[in-house]
């Protein structure tokens, strides 16, 4: 949705092409939301850490769809010097107008065996990661001074916790609020910044990479099924797009209903074996 506009069209200089970095683009949800923000005819910023084919075949379908893509390694355990491929992604690129802050890590440890070392780097990478990378974002947006938006991506346990996820829980509930924060104060310069809170998405983290998530039942869940990464992605798509140009601060759950299971799914639980990662 365009705004209008008392400038004549034929005396506006072009836009540029919008361009985007997505973090952990290499699979999952970061590819997803990679390849349909190219289809919506953005230039796309991949990053990723361990798999460097995976980013590989994500450029690929980026550039299918005609857009350009620069790709990049980053361990954003080995912060602050991880957050700065943002900004060289950007440069390559030209400019920056969208962020997804998407890569993640997880933990399946009971709370009192957890080493100090994995707690450290869960915080890192799911949170402190995405404060340093959202700065260095929103310091090229200011300068480029005509706004931008920035995607934080959490988890359900944004907001529920789990058991066995001490830290991803501490910093998806952290980086919720961080994004509201970050709503407020760069609000002022056009910048507008939304959470997506994924429940059961079938990706590689889970296990479930190319499944098909029709034939899979989740009993517990109302829609019956886990979540495909592309229904992620077109959350992100609209909340990067001028579609929801006066949407910000907001966490968006992307869950089949999970989160409006509450005390119910509890109450209907049999054993104990809820207690156990």
């Amino acid at each position: 949705m365009d705004l209008p506009s008392d400038t004549p069209a034929a005396s506006r200089t072009p836009r540029p092409a919008r361009v985007a970095v997505v973090t952990g683009s290499d699979s999952g949800i970061g590819r997803a939301t990679a390849v349909r923000l190219a289809s919506q005819g953005m230039d796309i910023g991949i990053t990723w850490h361990t798999d460097e084919e995976g980013a590989h075949r994500t450029a690929e379908e980026v550039r299918a769809h005609g857009r350009r893509a620069a790709l990049a390694r980053t361990d954003l355990s080995r912060l602050p010097d991880a957050a700065g491929v943002v900004e060289d992604l950007a440069r390559e690129l030209g400019r920056i107008d969208v962020l997804v802050n998407n890569a993640g890590t997880g933990t399946a440890t009971p709370f009192v065996d957890m080493e100090y070392e994995t707690v450290r780097e869960v915080i890192d990478v799911d949170l402190i990661g995405p404060f340093l990378c959202g700065q260095v974002a929103a310091r090229r947006m200011i300068r480029q001074g005509d706004g931008g938006c920035i995607v934080n991506v959490t988890s359900v346990h944004e907001h529920q916790p789990r058991v066995g996820a001490a830290p991803y829980c501490a910093a998806k509930g952290g980086l919720g609020l961080l994004t509201q924060v970050m709503a407020l104060e760069l609000a002022e310069h056009g910048i507008r910044v939304n959470a997506v809170a994924p429940g059961e998405i079938a990706t590689p983290m889970t296990g479930q990479e190319d499944e098909d998530v029709r034939r899979t039942s989740r009993p517990g869940v109302p829609l019956g099924r886990p979540g495909d990464a592309r229904e992620v992605a077109a959350v992100i798509a609209f909340l990067a797009s001028e579609e929801s140009s006066y949407v910000t601060g907001a966490s968006w759950a992307v869950d089949g209903g999970m989160l409006r299971m509450g005390p119910q799914a509890g109450s209907h639980l049999e054993s104990d074996a809820w207690r156990r990662p």
